[in-house]
């Protein structure tokens, strides 16, 4: 069901029109932005780690925010950031954008370099 509804997502990324930079927030290059779920162990490590690392960083909810979900695939798809295996969480930094990999702790270090 997972890859149904990504593979869909998909779709509507590439058809969309959407604006990347709405939120007067995103020109603040130093600002991390967490793409993730609350049902998902990892997004909440990410921001504990974030949180305790006195990291700024604004957090989407992309199971309930559906406009930054449309926000992250777009993202990532100007990236060339393969969606069809999609981890969260996303982080966006300054431009940047990676996903967790094999080494959780590599990636938490990486956000914050």
């Amino acid at each position: 069901m997972k890859y149904l509804a990504f593979t869909f997502l998909f779709f509507m990324a590439l058809s969309s029109n959407a604006k990347l930079l709405s939120d007067d927030v995103f020109q603040d290059q130093k600002t991390i932005i967490v793409y993730g779920s609350d049902t998902c162990h990892y997004c909440t490590d990410t921001k504990a780690f974030l949180k305790e690392k006195n990291v700024k960083f604004i957090y989407y909810d992309v199971d309930v925010n559906l406009e930054k979900q449309q926000e992250m695939l777009n993202k990532l798809i100007k990236a060339n950031i393969d969606v069809s295996s999609l981890s969260l969480p996303v982080i966006d930094k300054g431009g940047e954008l990676f996903t967790n990999g094999k080494d959780f702790s590599a990636f938490l270090e990486r956000i914050i370099k």
